[in-house]
């Protein structure tokens, strides 16, 4: 009973080792691109052109 015991905690141990490793080794995510166009852009062409007209 105590070999199984022992047993089961080196493959515990050597588990959690190899997730670390392989964890380690993972590529990281791109960064995401940014919006091409968002609502302040669009609310300032429209304050320019009504500027224009309001000459």
């Amino acid at each position: 009973m105590e070999r199984l015991r022992v047993g089961f905690a080196v493959m515990l141990i050597f588990g959690f080792v190899l997730n670390m490793v392989h964890s380690s080794n993972a590529q990281s995510h791109a960064p995401a691109s940014p919006p091409m166009s968002d609502g302040v852009t669009v609310d300032q062409g429209i304050a320019y052109v009504l500027m224009l007209l309001a000459l």
